[in-house]
């Protein structure tokens, strides 16, 4: 489990000094951290280094340290297999990056990465990688800023009365409209670096140097066999790359396209990876998606494990998660046991998902793409096509779909671009009074309102960083890598026009096209997508009793951010002026189990 600690401070300050220098006294103490970079004003510590996987590359002359996994911008653009930076970088390569206050980086190199540098004005500087997989938060302790990745590590080094504060109003912004793209976490004085963001540690100004609206404010026109080439490649590229770094790995295959298109880019002799593949199922109408996992697995000729999904899970291992800055919606994490053991099973040190996917190849069942033509094309002999694509995506008439297109460029509706909407239906009125969600909004975000309607959707979606760290299993738990996510790829699919990348009014059609040659038929041509809805109201059901406990009594109620009558009603399955699915019940589990390490 790849870890970092950084204490920054002003060197000429005595206070901090001092302060600085304990922190560093015991977090040397404790055998497993490596100090990494000692400057002045600056010390950064990491834990769990793998040699190719996740290095320490220094910069010339001690300014700066760059954590993670790095690949060469330049080799993928020239069609060949992005090799990995190894080793310290010189001293051309440092000054261009500091110079260049770390955009640099991010031009030539992609990857999963934070860099800690002192730029060429003196300031000590921390960025984050445009993809944001590894977690970057940072808070105050006596003068000192203390950036970490993982919060339990953190803690460690404040005294108990220095602990966090639940932050209640970004709590309140989360129940009312799910999970935010903003700095702010759900405790007081803790905050995150954004992903593509430089900070300015001394004076705490960001910079944001990467963001998806740049990209999706630049569309790509070409034709469609020519983009499917592209994409094609580029998909392919980043997912070599990634399983390049590993002897074994397991790939989660669903059977849906995107884990194919993957497994696909990793079939036998086109990675020497040893790819183990990993279908869960569970009864339910959707939930079982072994036929098409079958045919993907077979096709690529791999082998395939089948498991079922933990029926037995108990709600009150969520109460014994790490201690995060933010609640953690655990449904995607609850068959994590399993991924472990059987990672350690076959000596598999890493997860590769498909995750990310309807976003990128933009699965989004609408008449959007019609209105993004509208509002890049104009009203050219191309558009009648474009809105009988759109019409067919969004399941309507062609007539609907071009007079919604025409609408939306004239006056564009506001609502349409809420980033997110209602988490919960239990909220009541009084939650909402005095909310002010531009404290939790993306800086980048007036600007994504300008945005077509479709690349709005996609680009807002792919602002929201995935989970890194497994908080049940923790340390026994595989790396988690998501190549879909990789900075070059999404810069590609955020500039490929929404109706390109839909022709034909189907959902990931460019990708489709992309791999046809590469996977079995019926994935091709599948329209229906898996879920575990069924699953999970099994495991609600499983654990009602618990459930009642927490809510009923929690805090959410006590404090009158949830309204207690329609919840007690909805799990005494008594009628309900207000229905709600049971994943907003587990949502609200999730955070009353997160206050509940909280709590005094």
């Amino acid at each position: 489990m790849f870890r970092y600690l950084a204490f920054v401070w002003d060197s000429n300050l005595a206070d901090p000094s001092a302060a600085a220098n304990e922190l560093g006294s015991q977090t040397r103490q404790i055998q497993v951290w490596r100090q990494v970079l000692s400057r002045p004003g600056m010390q950064v510590y990491t834990r769990g280094e793998k040699t190719g996987i996740n290095d320490s590359h220094l910069l010339h002359d001690h300014r700066g340290v760059i954590l993670g996994k790095l690949f060469q911008r330049q080799s993928l653009e020239q069609a060949l297999h992005p090799r990995a930076k190894e080793g310290d970088f010189d001293q051309t390569s440092s000054t261009e990056i500091l110079n260049s206050g770390g955009l640099a980086l991010q031009q030539q190199f992609w990857g999963r990465y934070i860099a800690f540098f002192t730029d060429k004005g003196g300031a000590h500087c921390v960025l984050r990688d445009p993809s944001g997989t590894l977690p970057c938060f940072h808070l105050q302790r006596h003068g000192v800023t203390v950036v970490f990745s993982w919060l339990e590590d953190a803690l460690q080094v404040l005294d108990a009365q220095e602990l966090p504060r639940v932050n209640w109003n970004a709590l309140r912004a989360q129940l009312l409209h799910g999970p935010q793209i903003g700095k702010g976490t759900a405790l007081d004085g803790v905050q995150q670096v954004l992903p593509g963001e430089r900070l300015d540690l001394k004076e705490g100004r960001p910079t944001l140097l990467w963001d998806a609206v740049h990209f999706a404010r630049s569309p790509l026109y070409l034709p469609f066999e020519d983009a499917a080439s592209l994409l094609r490649h580029t998909v392919r590229s980043c997912v070599q790359a990634w399983a390049g770094s590993y002897d074994i790995l397991l790939l989660r295959l669903s059977g849906g396209v995107d884990s194919s298109i993957m497994l696909s880019c990793l079939a036998a002799g086109s990675s020497p990876a040893d790819v183990i593949c990993l279908n869960y199922h569970s009864p339910g109408s959707n939930s079982d998606e072994r036929h098409y996992a079958r045919l993907a697995a077979s096709r690529a000729g791999r082998d395939l494990l089948e498991r079922e999904r933990e029926p037995g899970f108990q709600l009150e291992r969520v109460l014994q998660t790490a201690r995060m800055p933010d609640p953690v919606h655990y449904l995607g994490w609850m068959n994590s046991r399993t991924d472990a053991r059987l990672a350690a099973a076959h000596a598999a040190p890493a997860l590769f998902t498909g995750a990310g996917g309807d976003a990128l190849f933009f699965e989004i069942s609408s008449w959007w793409p019609a209105a993004d033509y509208l509002a890049t094309r104009g009203l050219d002999s191309g558009f009648a096509s474009a809105a009988l694509d759109a019409a067919r995506l969004g399941r309507t008439s062609v007539w609907r779909a071009a007079r919604f297109a025409l609408r939306e460029r004239l006056t564009p509706d506001p609502a349409l671009r809420a980033t997110s909407g209602p988490a919960t239906a239990f909220s009541t009125e009084s939650s909402a009074q005095g909310m002010d969600m531009e404290l939790f909004s993306h800086p980048a975000q007036d600007e994504a309102q300008r945005l077509p309607i479709g690349k709005f959707t996609q680009a807002t979606a792919l602002m929201q960083p995935i989970g890194y760290y497994d908080p049940f299993e923790q340390e026994a738990a595989p790396e988690l890598v998501n190549p879909l996510l990789s900075q070059p790829l999404v810069e590609l699919c955020l500039r490929l026009p929404s109706h390109l990348l839909t022709r034909g009014g189907q959902g990931r059609a460019l990708a489709r096209r992309a791999f046809e040659n590469d996977l079995p038929a019926p994935i091709i041509r599948r329209r229906s997508k898996g879920g575990m809805e069924e699953h999970i109201k099994a495991v609600l059901n499983a654990n009602i009793s618990t459930v009642r406990e927490l809510l009923l009594d929690g805090e959410l109620c006590r404090r009158g951010l949830i309204d207690r009558s329609r919840l007690q009603a909805q799990l005494f399955d008594r009628p309900s002026t207000q229905s709600a699915s049971s994943s907003q019940i587990h949502a609200l589990v999730a955070v009353e189990a997160w206050l509940s390490r909280w709590q005094p």
